[in-house]
């Protein structure tokens, strides 16, 4: 990758820094580390207790907000893991980079045949290798690379891309004390014992590999400017505690008496023992990153210690997981929603960044997303940003050392002063997309025909009412919709959605021609009648029985029959009753997908259901072949 050219704003940036660096002794290239918690709701760090307080203990989390700038509106790009991750390095939004869910690499299916009346668009299984990541910026810039712990964007643990194959020099993934317990959580606690892989420090923690891989790089690495990447897999199920005397110490703080088995807790609100001691676990290993930093001298800049010349951002991959397998895990409070879901509880998220030149002891209700680190991450380091290269995330830096309080300090790629963000999540039993406008926030449904639960396409709250810069909190919670005592609010808001989601080429989700219900159109959708294919040209002819065909997408994969087989979208072409598509090289196995004008998916051959393939079956099975 040949980086030619800076953004304006980075130029005058990366001088500003250059100077006050220079002026203060200081190594022009400061370090930046990057904590990623998985799972970790916005009630679950004790410096953001509103309403009522919690009962989880994170001091160490609690001391850095204390030096740095506290985000009350930080967001994570989605409401589960992989894309979210995935929009953090690459600094792609996830309806742009067509990786909107935590699985991928399939076809479209509904997840049950006969049952639902809508199924998930494609979506890629991996992270982008076609788009610069931050670690490969910074690497081309002389910064040791460093990843630690969770890594998952990729289709399997094995497939690309790995940590190297986008930037990272040095790599360890590891389970931590995340792995399974055994037997189970009441009886496989650690032990002092030299020999115990998770043994307990004099403190009684158990030892967690990830946090301990992560001291190994900056020791490693600590004589040149370093980039860490710190992917924690806690806060994340299984909820279990490998100390007992933690599980012990908050059964007694909340009155529980100490499980008896390993079954399910489901007590109201935060009252899960398990999950109290695993937050009070991942604060004590974010201490043990920040102990390091604050007693190791830095060789490049002597008589220093590390911490002084590194910026630290802390937050977490999406919201709480406020429910899982009969567990009650955690509540996010007045947030409604948790993981999974586009409400405020799955996409809000702790935000804290420190360093150097950003002050201490400040909080903002600017907002703020992961989408910003990217262009963030290149001002602090005085880093080139790539020739052409997009950002759907702003640089916060101006904001984070000039007047955190000012949100006309965050601005977009173009120069304008960003007023909204946008998710998109067309999956599963929710199927929305969401835009935030300054106070207000939209809700557009897309699974609404015959839906019992969900009857309206569009909702809208008042998040806040904000005068002179000041936020005050009117409707957080999001229970009182005002989108039909506000309809021209919500149409305009609805307008500037689709134009947002256009210009990415969002996907959407699809109706289900299978479904065994009633669906308006359903008796209209369109017939395969043959199909053809000379060389790698592919040909299906179809028959409109009613509703017009309207585009069309190939599905292809290279890897058909084998165990982990991931699948391809190509384009294909409409005309005159026939859908043309050209086989990628080292295609395998393919799919037709026809869509009409009432947004019927017709699969030839037909696919069955994502169940059925779950159970192992694959989607080849059903393809056409290549190989005749």
């Amino acid at each position: 990758m040949n980086i030619k050219k800076h953004f304006s704003l980075l130029i005058v940036a990366a001088l500003f820094v250059g100077v006050a660096f220079a002026d203060e002794g200081r190594p022009e290239k400061p370090n930046v580390l990057l904590v990623l918690a998985d799972d970790l709701g916005w009630q679950d760090v004790k410096c953001y207790d509103i309403d009522e307080p919690s009962p989880y203990e994170t001091p160490n989390i609690d001391g850095l907000a204390k030096e740095g700038v506290m985000f009350w509106q930080g967001y994570s790009p989605a409401p589960v893991c992989a894309p979210a991750r995935c929009a953090i390095l690459s600094g792609i939004h996830p309806a742009r980079a067509q990786k909107t869910n935590v699985r991928g690499g399939t076809p479209p299916a509904p997840r049950h045949l006969l049952a639902s009346r809508v199924m998930d668009p494609w979506q890629t299984a991996r992270l982008s290798m076609d788009e610069p990541t931050i670690a490969q910026v910074l690497q081309e810039n002389g910064y040791a690379t460093g990843h630690s712990g969770k890594w998952h964007m990729n289709m399997t643990p094995k497939s690309e891309p790995l940590p190297k194959d986008v930037g990272f020099d040095w790599s360890r993934e590891s389970m931590g004390v995340a792995r399974d317990m055994i037997p189970n959580r009441v009886k496989g606690f650690s032990s002092d014992a030299a020999d115990d892989p998770w043994q307990l420090d004099a403190k009684g923690y158990p030892k967690n590999e990830i946090f301990e891989d992560a001291v190994d790089f900056m020791e490693e690495h600590r004589d040149q400017p370093f980039f860490l990447f710190c992917a924690a897999r806690l806060v994340h199920a299984p909820i279990q505690t490998r100390s007992k005397a933690l599980l012990e110490k908050y059964c007694k703080k909340l009155g529980v008496p100490f499980p008896k088995g390993p079954g399910p807790i489901a007590l109201p609100g935060q009252q899960n023992p398990y999950y109290c001691a695993m937050v009070e676990e991942f604060d004590k290993y974010v201490g043990d990153l920040l102990s390091y930093l604050d007693t190791t001298e830095d060789p490049r800049w002597p008589g220093h210690k590390l911490r002084e010349n590194t910026y630290i951002i802390f937050t977490s991959d999406n919201g709480g997981m406020e429910q899982l397998r009969g567990d009650v895990i955690t509540d996010n409070y007045p947030l409604d929603g948790g993981k999974i879901r586009l409400e405020e509880g799955g996409t809000r998220v702790p935000l804290i960044i420190v360093g150097p030149n950003i002050p201490a002891h400040t909080q903002t209700d600017v907002m703020a997303n992961g989408l910003d680190f990217f262009p963030t991450i290149l001002t602090m380091t005085g880093t080139v940003a790539p020739e052409n290269q997009h950002f759907d995330g702003c640089d916060l830096f101006p904001l984070l050392t000039q007047s955190p309080q000012d949100p006309a300090l965050v601005k977009q790629q173009d120069g304008r002063v960003r007023d909204s963000m946008m998710w998109h999540f067309p999956h599963g039993v929710a199927m929305y997309s969401t835009l935030r406008v300054g106070d207000f926030k939209l809700v557009r449904n897309y699974d609404t025909v015959n839906n019992p639960q969900i009857d309206s396409e569009l909702e809208l709250y008042q998040l806040y009412e904000t005068r002179d810069g000041a936020s005050r909190r009117v409707d957080i919670e999001e229970s009182k919709n005002l989108a039909s005592s506000m309809p021209e609010k919500a149409q305009q808001l609805n307008a500037q959605l689709t134009e947002l989601l256009t210009e990415m080429n969002a996907s959407y989700a699809y109706f289900n021609p299978a479904y065994n219900g009633d669906l308006p159109h359903k008796q209209n959708v369109p017939t395969v009648t043959s199909e053809k294919r000379v060389g790698n040209v592919a040909r299906a002819k179809f028959k409109e029985n009613g509703a017009r065909v309207v585009r069309a997408q190939l599905m292809y994969t290279t890897l058909g029959g084998d165990p982990n087989e991931e699948w391809f979208s190509a384009p294909a072409v409409v005309e005159d009753g026939t859908v043309v598509a050209s086989l990628p090289a080292g295609t395998t196995h393919y799919i037709f997908n026809i869509i009409d004008e009432n947004n019927y998916l017709v699969s030839y051959p037909p696919v069955k259901s994502q169940l059925h393939y779950i159970k192992k079956n694959q989607y080849s099975a059903d393809a056409l072949s290549a190989l005749r």
